[in-house]
């Protein structure tokens, strides 16, 4: 077993090693003058289980041509099988047609995957359980459920919990949580337009009065959603509002936001390299997904049950 580590994350790629004991292969990931990635990996993998850990980020772009190019060199190496880790997995949210003239770029991403020369995909809470269907090879998707739980029990304790979906689409994923949480309250933050121009309302389906709110989402982006939703929580008489979100995308004006929310604390996963006002913010928290992450990858190539990690 090898595990080859692009520029997307290196710092999670590093922190899996570890857990496993491990060193990263040796391999150079760089660009040319012109901005066309080169890539080398600088040991023997022949034969081996190589892992390359490469999450499709921003510049998303930029980190998909390079975990291609990482396949396609390995393929070329010998290697006996290639698993791409891909614990954001970009364009997941457009996986199916939003007009009438639109592509599904999620499943052009996974061919694209594919044709490289990756035998099977470890991704983190996919934004649809269909992409694992978009892809031809096995495609693990792993969640992040536990290791919020964990951290939801050691930080909130036993206080009175709520586990809080912020929209009607997330409920499933919010189900999951709560049964890890001892089978804790549900609610969900319901929006509605009653008439185009007209601002959303935000209707609380749920008891949330005097209650912890716990927000869980698998995809925190403007941070909009999660900002508007704690404070419709707060007005209906919640205790407090934290948000669990498993990849902070983050993107623009993302950071100032939540520190200006009602939001007591967002906590994202180490999915995605975080940037320094990410890492600077008072409101915003890491956990790590790299022990999550490298059990599947050690039962992957051991040939046992991934499945099990989550029973």
């Amino acid at each position: 077993m090898k595990i080859l580590a692009g520029n997307g994350n290196p710092e999670l790629a590093q922190a899996i090693a570890a857990y496993l004991d491990m060193n990263l292969t040796k391999a150079s990931v760089r660009r040319f003058a012109d901005e066309e990635i080169f890539v080398e990996v600088n040991e023997n993998v022949r034969g081996e289980d190589v892992f390359v850990v490469q999450p499709t980020a921003a510049p998303a772009n930029d980190n998909l041509m390079e975990l291609l190019i990482c396949i396609d060199a390995l393929r070329r190496a010998s290697a006996r099988r290639i698993t791409a880790v891909i614990p954001y997995f970009g364009y997941a949210r457009q996986d199916r047609k939003s007009g009438s003239r639109t592509p599904i770029s999620a499943k052009l991403v996974a061919n694209l995957i594919t044709v490289a020369g990756a035998d099977r995909v470890l991704s983190v809470d996919l934004h649809a359980g269909q992409i694992q269907g978009f892809f031809d090879i096995p495609t693990d998707n792993l969640f992040a459920a536990p290791v919020m739980a964990a951290d939801i029990e050691a930080r909130l304790g036993k206080r009175e919990l709520t586990v809080v979906s912020p929209d009607v689409g997330g409920v499933v994923r919010a189900r999951a949580l709560a049964k890890r949480l001892g089978n804790a309250p549900l609610a969900i933050v319901d929006k509605r337009r009653e008439r185009a121009g007209e601002s959303e309302v935000m209707n609380i389906i749920g008891d949330v009065d005097g209650r912890m709110c716990v927000l869980v989402d698998d995809i925190v982006d403007s941070a909009g959603t999660l900002c508007n939703a704690a404070a419709a929580l707060m007005e209906a008489g919640a205790a407090g509002v934290t948000a669990y979100v498993t990849h902070g995308v983050l993107s623009g004006g993302a950071v100032a936001r939540v520190e200006g929310s009602l939001l007591t604390e967002l906590v994202i996963t180490d999915s995605i390299a975080s940037v320094a006002a990410v890492k600077a913010a008072g409101k915003i928290r890491l956990i790590t997904i790299a022990p999550l992450l490298a059990e599947a990858m050690r039962r992957t190539s051991e040939e046992s049950s991934v499945s099990s990690l989550f029973d």
